[in-house]
């Protein structure tokens, strides 16, 4: 990747005569699933028609080069574009014949993100112009999920059951601890039906 990019520098460099692609913008800011137009120029002549140019465009990333547009001798050859840009791309053919490269891509995604490089090659020069991309993720993905109503219902109705259960365990131990007192206070006041209860039992 690195050696890539450093031989088109050089051959950007190693470059005769007056023939350039420059790039309109350097670097292009958009939001996934968005449309963007990324535009070159590059030097023509007169008596020149679009026959004699060929245009290879390429994204190139940390992990891969992929194809996203090529044109053989004026004429654009589908083939050999990359499945993840296939039906994404549409150039301006107008644009062409003046010497711009105006390429609409659509449906932007993250994995667009990336540095764009353009070869134009005619018969009388050749040149390298280069921009950069980076799509973000759409404002909605960044935005927290919230929960629905039905979580929300839900939620509710368990903290409703829990609480119910503590209301009814609280009760339950009342219920027990007045059972006690109940219970002493009767012995305390009838000791001869406590005996007569005992012995009933023995």
């Amino acid at each position: 990747m690195v050696c890539r990019i450093l031989l088109l520098i050089i051959l950007t460099s190693c470059v005769s005569g007056s023939f350039v692609v420059n790039v309109t913008q350097t670097c292009y800011q958009a939001e996934e699933n968005h449309n963007i137009t990324l535009e070159w120029t590059f030097t023509t002549k007169p008596d020149n028609s679009t026959n004699s140019v060929s245009i290879i465009c390429q994204q190139m990333t940390n992990y891969e080069t992929s194809g996203f547009y090529h044109v053989s001798s004026g004429v654009e050859v589908s083939e050999s574009q990359d499945a993840k840009f296939s039906g994404r791309v549409q150039s301006d053919k107008d644009a062409l014949r003046e010497g711009r490269i105006r390429l609409q891509l659509a449906r932007l995604r993250t994995d667009d993100s990336g540095l764009y490089v353009c070869e134009v090659n005619t018969d009388y020069g050749f040149s390298v112009g280069r921009c950069g991309l980076n799509v973000t993720a759409a404002a909605d993905q960044l935005q927290p999920h919230r929960p629905t109503t039905k979580t929300t219902t839900e939620i509710g109705g368990m903290t409703g059951f829990y609480i119910l259960m503590g209301v009814l365990a609280a009760l339950l131990a009342l219920f027990a601890i007045l059972l006690v007192v109940f219970r002493n206070e009767e012995r305390i006041q009838n000791p001869i039906a406590e005996v007569q209860m005992l012995s009933f039992l023995w």
